[in-house]
């Protein structure tokens, strides 16, 4: 019997980036486009939640979706969004961009 609860999984920024660079890992970045403008992650594809479509992911290729946003809410947000439109994507960076700069990961301009 298939277990139907949804869930979201907590990954590390280490997790994350390792991922990110052995190309296992496509960073959807969840924040809106004024917090992406003053601080962005390298290599993440802005969806932002306010207008949060499941369909505007790009196709992962193989690559585990993994959401981001500022401190790790919003991401688990998106998440549980893309599962209940039947997406498989029960990732996220816990912390979020406070964890990821936390842990000393690159981060860039927008």
């Amino acid at each position: 019997m298939a277990d139907t609860t949804q869930q979201v999984h907590d990954l590390t920024p280490e997790e994350v980036a390792k991922g990110i660079t052995e190309g296992r890992y496509l960073l959807i970045d969840v924040r809106e486009p004024n917090e992406v403008a003053a601080e962005a992650y390298p290599d993440a594809v802005v969806v932002p939640l306010s207008t949060f479509d499941p369909a505007a992911i790009p196709d992962p290729n193989g690559k585990t979706i993994v959401f981001a946003c500022r401190s790790g809410k919003r991401s688990v947000t998106a998440s549980l969004a893309a599962q209940a439109a039947g997406k498989p994507y029960d990732q996220h960076l816990a912390g979020g961009m406070l964890g990821w700069k936390a842990a000393g990961l690159p981060t860039k301009a927008g």
